[in-house]
């Protein structure tokens, strides 16, 4: 099924994206006042102050003043124990003031004092234990995003001929990682990549998500064919994974200059931009996912792609295709990328998933994985030879047989005739890019 969308008048959208912290002015003087009030116990003082306020203007002390308990068992939520004992020292200083001034003695003149000690020892105690756990779950963080970082390690911005760009969301967000996969690396035989998504979620989706990859970064640079490699990971899933237990996942690889291989083991389709056009990428030949191969009793098939100057090609997981907004309706995928076609897949990538969080609400309930591969219109240099490669003329005609044909996956666009290299001409995006740059 392709999903073909152009844009009005031929168009692309020209809009902003700024990282995190990108153009925000540095001054220290304001950064310092921000930290001191995050640390500061600003709305229980204030609290104070209005039960005091109001106390004066109304002279009606045994009424408000044990009120001012609100103020240190506010601060015990909201800072630390020294903002707590502080709000509570001058919410028991108060208490004693009115008190004396309105004139009220004995038991009652101990009494609410007494009570706002007890509330404010029990805040600090609390307040503790609070920022201990926050310790402990800053450091677990800390040790997750490490884990993320080894795991699913962040690919440079050019990797061979292409440009790249990689967004990545786990649904738990303080565990940081999930069982969403991705991995992309140069090889003797070309520049390889694979997405993937584990059955389930937690530890077990990240230790079988941890093997996938494994296994991958090591077949991608030993086995010469695509389909060697997914069956180098098919036997590991099989010998550790469960009988429930899978993964779907796209491997694509690009051995030469001008061609594209997929195996898709019933992952979603990728989505080819050619020029304005979007297209989903349905495999010639359905396969299970990996791990239940012998289930099915079917082989993965490779398929061909024409894949030139200008053309990119977009992998996801189901996090993405099957996130809803409060209607209950699926975000159009396919339509998004076609609004956000940008020469910098960085910015498209960025405009995708800040469109994705618009759709949901603000939160993802699954993984999501989104990686956009670009071929630049403009030369650049090749991937690095490797000795022993075979990455030569002759091993596309005379290597192995070609299981697909080159123009598999209904509703592909034909390719565009690349520009020789003293003419003017160029893809559509090309000729967008080198006007963006003049």
């Amino acid at each position: 099924m392709s999903h073909a969308r152009r844009h009005r008048d031929g168009h692309r959208p020209v809009r902003r994206f700024r990282g995190r912290g990108a153009g925000r002015p540095s001054f220290p003087r304001i950064r310092a006042l921000a930290h001191w009030t995050a640390g500061t116990p600003v709305l229980p003082l204030l609290l104070v102050c209005v039960i005091t306020v109001i106390d004066v203007v109304g002279g009606t002390s045994l009424v408000w003043l044990p009120m001012l308990a609100a103020g240190p068992a506010l601060a015990a939520a909201t800072c630390g124990w020294r903002g707590v004992a502080g709000v509570g020292l001058l919410a028991t200083l108060l208490s004693v003031a009115f008190g004396v001034r309105d004139g009220v003695t004995g038991g009652n003149l101990v009494a609410v004092p007494a009570v706002l000690a007890s509330v404010t020892l029990a805040g600090i105690l609390a307040g503790a234990v609070r920022a201990r756990r926050e310790r402990v779950l800053a450091a677990v963080r800390s040790v997750a995003e490490t884990a993320q970082h080894a795991l699913l390690q962040p690919p440079p911005a050019t990797v061979g001929p292409f440009q790249v760009a990689v967004h990545y969301s786990a649904a738990a967000a303080e565990a940081r990682i999930g069982g969403d996969l991705y991995a992309l690396i140069p090889t003797p035989y070309g520049v390889r990549m694979i997405v993937g998504d584990v059955r389930g979620k937690g530890l077990a989706a990240v230790k079988t998500a941890v093997l996938v990859l494994g296994v991958f970064r090591e077949a991608a640079y030993d086995e010469p064919d695509l389909l060697a490699v997914v069956g180098r990971i098919e036997r590991s899933l099989a010998r550790n994974l469960g009988d429930d237990d899978f993964v779907t996942a796209v491997v694509a690889g690009h051995p030469e200059p001008g061609r594209l291989e997929l195996v898709n083991c019933g992952h979603a389709p990728p989505l080819l931009v050619r020029g304005s056009d979007v297209v989903a990428v349905e495999p010639a030949r359905p396969a299970p996912p990996l791990g239940l191969r012998a289930l099915a009793g079917e082989a993965p098939g490779l398929q061909v792609l024409p894949f030139g100057d200008g053309d990119q090609l977009l992998l996801y997981t189901d996090g993405v295709t099957e996130a809803r907004d409060a209607d209950r309706a699926f975000y159009p995928l396919a339509e998004g990328l076609a609004r956000h076609l940008y020469d910098d897949p960085t910015r498209t990538v960025a405009a995708l998933h800040e469109e994705l969080l618009t759709h949901v609400g603000g939160r993802l309930h699954d993984d999501a994985a989104l990686l956009l591969l670009r071929k630049p219109a403009a030369a650049e240099p090749a991937v690095p030879a490797v000795p022993g490669s075979a990455t030569d003329a002759g091993r596309s005609a005379a290597g192995s047989p070609v299981r697909g044909t080159e123009a598999t996956g209904p509703g592909v666009p034909a390719p565009a005739a690349a520009p020789s290299a003293g003419s003017g001409g160029g893809s559509g995006s090309g000729a967008g890019e080198r006007r963006r740059a003049a």
